[in-house]
């Protein structure tokens, strides 16, 4: 198994590779690649010894490697892009859904493949949800992530917190309002304040477009519109997860089936299991990452027929 590395964080895989030597992994079982996608990550596509590659990232890239595999026929598994919805119906436990509403944008600054992109609020509830965000999002102790009390770190790197600034001047001039933060932190090193978006209309820019950083987008749905808002939820290129909270199991089931999305969390979110199969749908890519099924990425089924 060879990994190529993200450039940006070279140390955690090497760090790994280091493990792996004392945990008695023999030579030549685990590979790290330090080097730019664009070099290494080619190279691995096209060459013959390597006969299968998992790719995490944005959807442009997946196509890349996808492209870069066909000549070989290469096997191919791709966990791309997300602008996963997450749904929020009245009859919720409200504090709960704040809670995992915050938990489900801001953990790990936002940069989280599942990260709920935008959130449907019903009507009859949506201002006091925001109310009640952004007071917690107000409490929330932005600084060193080695420090045990903080609750917010730095982005990733400098170019990403630029990307997530234009993001929010975006948003902005598409009439979409900052009710708090999105501003950049008056500190040394990549700070952002979480930010929150209401107003948000279908079809803009921070309605489609993954930030990969901590954005919530509110939109609010007209009372008792399940089926309208579950069409609102699907009209997105991504499918990877998704999310409901409602007290009526029945209305769950029935928007968890409808969500076009390779998950979906009812009355939780970012809520994994290794046993869980995951992976995405549509321009989300293919393949699943855990479970049984991610085995079977990695294996070949043969058949032997013998005459006696």
């Amino acid at each position: 198994m060879a990994l190529c590395i993200a450039q940006v964080t070279p140390m955690t895989a090497l760090k790994f590779a280091e493990l792996t030597v004392k945990a008695g992994f023999p030579p030549g079982v685990i590979n790290i690649l330090p080097g730019s996608g664009s070099l290494i990550g080619n190279y691995m596509c096209e060459h013959p010894d390597i006969s299968k590659v998992g790719f995490t990232g944005s959807t442009p890239v997946g196509k890349t490697i996808m492209s870069n595999c066909s000549p070989s026929l290469k096997r191919v598994q791709l966990e791309l892009g997300g602008k996963s919805p997450l749904i929020i119906f009245a009859d919720c436990d409200l504090d709960r859904a704040v809670r995992q509403g915050l938990m489900a944008c801001f953990f790990n600054k936002g940069e989280n493949c599942i990260a709920a992109g935008r959130l449907f609020v019903e009507e009859s509830i949506h201002d006091e949800f925001v109310e009640k965000v952004v007071a917690e999002v107000k409490k929330m102790k932005i600084g060193n992530p080695l420090d045990r009390s903080t609750d917010h770190g730095p982005q990733n790197h400098k170019s990403h917190l630029d990307s997530l600034l234009s993001y929010v001047d975006t948003g902005v001039k598409e009439g979409a309002t900052l009710v708090y933060g999105g501003k950049r932190v008056d500190t040394p090193g990549w700070y952002m304040e979480p930010a929150v978006f209401t107003n948000v209309q279908d079809g803009t820019f921070i309605a489609k477009e993954e930030s990969f950083g901590p954005i919530m987008v509110i939109s609010k749905f007209d009372n008792g519109d399940v089926d309208g808002v579950i069409k609102r939820a699907n009209a997105t290129e991504y499918g990877l997860a998704s999310g409901v909270f409602t007290k009526d199991l029945s209305k769950a089931l029935r928007v968890s089936d409808g969500l076009e999305a390779g998950t979906c969390f009812v009355n939780c979110y970012n809520k994994t299991d290794v046993a869980a199969p995951f992976g995405g749908f549509k321009q989300s890519g293919f393949g699943k990452d855990l479970g049984e099924e991610a085995l079977n990425e990695y294996l070949r089924t043969k058949v032997v027929t013998v005459e006696y």
